[in-house]
């Protein structure tokens, strides 16, 4: 492999390519830039390099995202990148600036622009909720770059919009999209939707608009990147950052070996691992599935299990900070944690909407298929299955229920179509599918039998 084809080498290419980009905006005839990242990919590497790099042109830089977490890492991020420079955090009224940058001397919180000074900091940063309450006349921005852009609803763009002129959009097209609890039938089908994301209808008005992807994923491993790039991304093709043999999971031998320490000894070797119960119809808080993931992960921390990787050449005992459990719905979190043992209450146990964007050693997914006797659109959305799918450095184990290919034919998608709907492709059923198939390969499934 030559230095050119190198992951590193791609990366920085990519990189290279969307700042010179945002070098030759004029807010007229070019609006932007879209960059599309899958998981892991260094989006928010992309945005404070982005940002640095505006200001060190001279511009003045708006920074979008979606929640007052996401701010407050990107923020943290921005100042221990760069000491030299002051970084504005723009705060909703009954919030104040988080204490880990209070203890930063670089960042300014602030409720409005003008509580920031006669003149404000090169970068400022804020949730989609809190800028459309800075008033045009308290400032406008050249460039504005807007974070995790496929979260963001359109109407939570055009909310901000007049107070730039051009914008980077950073966002992973095969996250959960912007959901709402209200009727939107109405706007179906119009360039503008609403619940549509910022980056879609950005793209439906602006159809000339540069549009870039990064590459490499550094988050997933060399086992799990080819399968989520076929199931969730065949039109943003990347690769791993890691080969084959940079990183590896190694567990003690168990004393009386049994189905569950198989499945956990094949994601150690393969990177996956299917533990399927027997077939049953069941309620959506299947507590024996529960009591299955709760052993599972147990088992993984009671065996000793140590990953090596570039973050730990030298090994790095798994613990409860480092393993989460991904569900579809709450009450399936509540029940698994029920079933987890008091000790083990720093697992991460929560939703796929709310593992969005995280990242850990080894993840446990309960498969949102798993027991179902029908394939509803909820349970087949692809950006809810990749995010559970795509959280892990090291390894991911699902578990479920059997008869989920059966379940998948019997279901085929019937999604309705609409006139002016792009698409959406790859569509769940078709994800899911790639996935099944995989995971259901002699080496990675493991059946525990009535």
């Amino acid at each position: 492999m030559t230095t050119l084809e190198t992951p590193g080498a791609r990366a920085d290419a990519a990189v290279a390519t969307v700042l010179h980009d945002l070098d030759h905006l004029d807010g007229d005839t070019s609006r932007g830039v879209v960059v599309d990242s899958p998981p892991g990919a260094g989006k928010s590497t992309l945005v404070v390099r982005a940002a640095h790099h505006l200001v060190d042109c001279g511009e003045q830089v708006m920074v979008v995202a979606q929640t007052n977490e996401q701010v407050d890492d990107l923020t943290e991020r921005l100042v221990r990148d760069r000491t030299d420079l002051t970084i504005g955090r723009l705060l909703a009224s009954d919030r104040s600036l988080a204490p880990r940058l209070a203890a930063l001397p670089g960042v300014v919180g602030a409720r409005n622009i003008p509580e920031l000074g006669t003149s404000p900091p090169p970068i400022i940063v804020a949730t989609a909720a809190k800028w459309p309450w800075v008033k045009e006349g308290d400032g406008h921005w050249s460039r504005a770059i807007i974070d995790e852009a496929y979260q963001m609803r359109s109407d939570a763009l055009l909310a901000c919009a007049p107070l730039f002129d051009s914008a980077l959009f950073v966002g992973d097209p095969g996250q959960l999209d912007p959901f709402s609890t209200v009727e939107t039938d109405r706007w179906t089908g119009l360039t503008w939707d609403p619940l549509r994301n910022a980056v879609d209808v950005t793209l439906a008005h602006n159809r000339d608009m540069a549009t870039r992807a990064l590459p490499v994923s550094w988050r997933l491993p060399a086992t799990a990147a080819p399968l989520v790039e076929r199931a969730f991304y065949p039109f943003t093709p990347f690769v791993s950052g890691t080969g084959q043999d940079d990183r590896r999971m190694t567990l003690l031998r168990p004393f009386a070996p049994d189905r569950i320490d198989q499945v956990l000894d094949q994601a150690a070797e393969t990177g996956w691992g299917l533990l399927e119960l027997p077939f049953r119809q069941t309620l959506r808080t299947d507590r024996e599935l529960a009591r299955a993931l709760a052993d599972t992960a147990k088992r993984l921390l009671d065996r000793g299990t140590t990953t090596y990787c570039d973050q730990a050449p030298d090994g790095r005992l798994l613990t409860p900070e480092r393993l989460a459990i991904g569900t579809a719905h709450n009450d399936q979190a509540e029940a698994v944690r029920s079933a987890l043992a008091p000790e083990l209450d720093g697992i991460t146990v929560d939703t796929a909407n709310r593992l969005q964007g995280r990242e850990f050693d080894v993840t446990l997914v309960w498969h949102p298929l798993s027991g179902r006797a029908d394939a509803s659109a909820f349970h087949l959305e692809t950006g809810r299955l990749c995010v559970l799918l795509s959280r892990h450095r090291h390894a991911c184990l699902v578990v479920a229920r059997a008869g989920i290919p059966e379940l998948l034919d019997r279901h085929p998608s019937h999604q309705p179509v609409h006139l002016d709907v792009p698409p959406k492709f790859p569509d769940g059923w078709r994800a899911h599918q790639i996935v099944m198939d995989h995971l259901q390969r002699p080496e990675h499934r493991v059946q525990i039998l009535d």
